[in-house]
């Protein structure tokens, strides 16, 4: 059986340097709520890495419902932030590492 993931990588925009206190506030709110829900595998900030903020990886059903996930994120609904968003095909031991 196929496994996949859906990594979103958050993009700095323009006015990212703008961040408050309240729009991270925002963020991990929504980042707790998605892990509670157990739509979260992974996630946390990128450093030293020019341009990019962090990254979330999702378990979510399908591609679909992963990108609007990401559209709902803080950073990006209010404009800080734009993402890329990626299906992962898991290759674990369990697939034989797709072998």
């Amino acid at each position: 059986m196929e496994k996949w993931l859906y990594v979103m990588t958050i993009k700095k925009g323009k006015t990212y340097n703008k961040v408050t206190k309240a729009v991270i506030t925002r963020h991990v709110e929504n980042l707790r709520n998605l892990h509670a829900q157990g739509k979260i595998e992974l996630c946390g900030p990128f450093k030293g890495y020019p341009g990019v903020a962090g990254m979330v990886i999702f378990k979510t059903e399908t591609y679909e419902e992963a990108e609007a996930l990401c559209r709902l994120e803080p950073l990006v609904a209010e404009g800080y932030a734009t993402y890329i968003l990626a299906a992962l095909q898991v290759a674990d031991e369990e697939n034989n590492f797709l072998l």
